[in-house]
């Protein structure tokens, strides 16, 4: 098993392919595009986002990682960060389906703009 198949842990997860409809993969380039233009506004702050795939009805599959893993603001980041600027960007993208360890908390700073990065 490859790196990007192991999730937390060493514990296997999908490849970036592995189950995605023609639409989905057509469509994962312009996404990883996207995440791609977010991430240093997320490494600034020690944080990052890896891109696992989209899901049959277009939901990108993320995993946060490094700081942003279990930070209380990672909800507010993902909601009003990077699935806005991933929606728009890619309007076809419905949302986000986050995979891994996730904040326990609901609510932030109020996000980023990454046109600032």
């Amino acid at each position: 098993m490859d790196e990007n198949t192991k999730g937390p842990n060493d514990t296997p997860t999908r490849g970036p392919d592995e189950g995605m409809t023609p639409e989905a993969m057509a469509l994962l380039p312009k996404v990883q595009q996207a995440i791609d233009e977010v991430r240093p506004a997320l490494q600034a702050d020690g944080g990052d986002i890896e891109l696992l795939g989209l899901t049959p009805d277009l939901r990108a599959r993320v995993r946060l990682v490094g700081a942003c893993q279990g930070c209380p603001s990672a909800s507010i980041t993902l909601s009003f960060g990077v699935e806005n600027y991933l929606r728009e960007r890619v309007p076809e993208v419905k949302g986000l389906k986050v995979e891994g360890p996730q904040s326990p908390f609901g609510f932030s700073h109020g996000g980023f703009n990454p046109e600032e990065y």
